[in-house]
């Protein structure tokens, strides 16, 4: 069984207005675990609330919360400390890179970023945290050495120092099979990403079928100008055979959580989480306690 929780960022715009607030409906909802998305870690080491972790822990702990892990962005060796001073005391056992770009065919820059991603592992690891690499779809671009990027990026870092935490959806758009890399990663896995596409979003599911130039390198800009809103929606409400990838997940020995994570909704924020949660409970082998 996993563990059913929630990425923040599908409530971020709410979360930005009136964070404790929306922890309190997120809870009331009855996700139980979270993972926060700090986009300010420059100037928050935290979860970009821009609040003390001795005051957001006493709240997570009152609303019966726990958080499972934080993005933080940028991901930098510089205030790398701070980070993990704030988390070790909120009391989250892992942070994660979550979105990375990579000059195509540059694999020189490519290791010394996964030198970069050892690093910052080794420096969790000796703060008792650990590690974890999220992907979007660009990092299954193949390179010049005929490897997609991010099987080079599992083979140039310590699987003691560089966890996983899969995105089933962005793997899928870049016509991967989530559930081979599943089993090809399956010891470094230790957190799912989960959301749905749906069948009428008016576009390709394929992101290098005509969205994305493959053989050229995919940055911000690119990202965000190929990412349509029209292309996300409620867990269990899309086309992805999400009880696939469940299964899948599942037998991940290291695997702890599958969460939710909304990049876009029609619905207002809390709405969509509830009806992801509801769409959740179709399936077997996930748990919400």
């Amino acid at each position: 069984m996993a563990k059913v929780g929630v990425q923040l960022y599908s409530v971020r715009n709410s979360l930005a207005e009136k964070p404790y607030e929306v922890l309190e409906q997120v809870a009331d909802v009855g996700y139980r675990y979270i993972e926060a998305a700090n986009h300010n870690a420059f100037d928050d080491p935290g979860m970009g609330f821009g609040e003390p972790a001795k005051k957001v822990k006493k709240k997570l702990h009152d609303l019966g919360i726990e958080i499972i892990g934080c993005h933080i962005n940028p991901l930098m060796v510089e205030t790398l400390d701070e980070v993990l001073e704030y988390h070790a005391e909120l009391g989250n056992r892992q942070i994660g890179c979550d979105i990375e770009f990579f000059p195509y065919g540059d694999i020189d820059y490519l290791k010394r970023r996964c030198e970069i991603y050892n690093n910052i592992g080794k420096a969790c690891k000796q703060a008792g945290l650990r590690f974890y690499y999220h992907n979007h779809y660009q990092e299954f671009q193949t390179c010049t050495e005929g490897k997609t990027i991010y099987d080079l990026i599992m083979e140039n870092t310590d699987p003691s120092l560089v966890f996983i935490e899969l995105d089933t959806y962005w793997a899928a758009r870049a016509g991967q099979n989530p559930v081979n890399i599943m089993k090809k990663y399956k010891d470094r896995i230790i957190l799912l990403h989960q959301k749905d596409f749906p069948e009428d979003a008016g576009e390709t599911m394929m992101m290098f079928n005509g969205l994305v130039d493959e053989n050229k390198t995919i940055n911000v800009k690119v990202f965000r100008d190929t990412k349509s809103e029209n292309s996300f929606t409620e867990i269990g409400h899309g086309v992805l055979p999400i009880a696939s990838y469940i299964n899948a997940a599942v037998k991940c020995p290291n695997l702890e959580f599958i969460i939710l994570e909304q990049d876009h909704t029609k619905l207002d924020e809390i709405e969509s989480i509830k009806k992801s949660m509801e769409g959740f409970k179709k399936f077997k082998g996930i748990d919400f306690a």
